[in-house]
């Protein structure tokens, strides 16, 4: 049991160290498709006005990326709990072939 814990806090140590080294080491300038599309546009046509701007302002593009992995672990939870669902009533229905089917069809 101790091996497993020494395991598991090595890999989340590792883990932190992945996603914070890059942070401090690096230049935190982090660049998507919305800018390399603002980019686009503007050498295609000089004088274009975007026609929508954004609700609020964000503080640094490092909040942005935050924001984007916050609504992608959401929507992975999301995903994952509806397969969990979907397999277990699955699993779990008296017609899906589960242990209460085996039963009633052994006493017959």
């Amino acid at each position: 049991m101790k091996q497993n814990v020494r395991k598991v806090l090595l890999i989340l140590v590792i883990c932190v160290l992945i996603a914070v080294i890059p942070l401090l080491v690096l230049n935190s300038e982090f660049g998507g498709s919305d800018d390399a599309a603002e980019t686009v546009v503007s050498s295609v046509d000089p004088t274009y006005q975007p026609w929508a701007e954004s609700l609020i302002t964000l503080p640094g593009p490092e909040t942005e990326s935050l924001l984007f992995c916050l609504e992608a672990a959401i929507g992975s939870g999301i995903l994952c709990f509806c397969f969990g669902y979907l397999a277990a009533r699955k699993k779990y229905s008296t017609h899906g072939g589960g242990a209460q089917a085996g039963q009633t069809q052994a006493s017959s």
